[in-house]
């Protein structure tokens, strides 16, 4: 199961984590979501290789910005 982290900036509260991880977690594929505020961090836990651009419109349709892996 590959964890692969990104870069999501706007996240600043609880909701934000719950709002993510609900909308990530939604994904074909998605086993996990780890959400570090502290850190500008989601780490997403799949069966395979996670589609960025699937990943990065949910994020911006959630209201925040998927800046890159890293």
């Amino acid at each position: 199961m590959p964890a692969t982290t990104y870069a999501v900036s706007g996240m600043s509260c609880g909701h934000c984590r719950t709002t993510l991880t609900e909308v990530i977690g939604d994904l074909d594929g998605v086993l996990g979501v780890e959400v570090d505020l502290g850190g500008g961090q989601v780490t997403v836990t799949s069966a395979a290789e996670p589609d960025d651009t699937a990943l990065a419109e949910v994020v911006d349709e959630a209201g925040y910005e998927l800046t890159g892996r890293v």
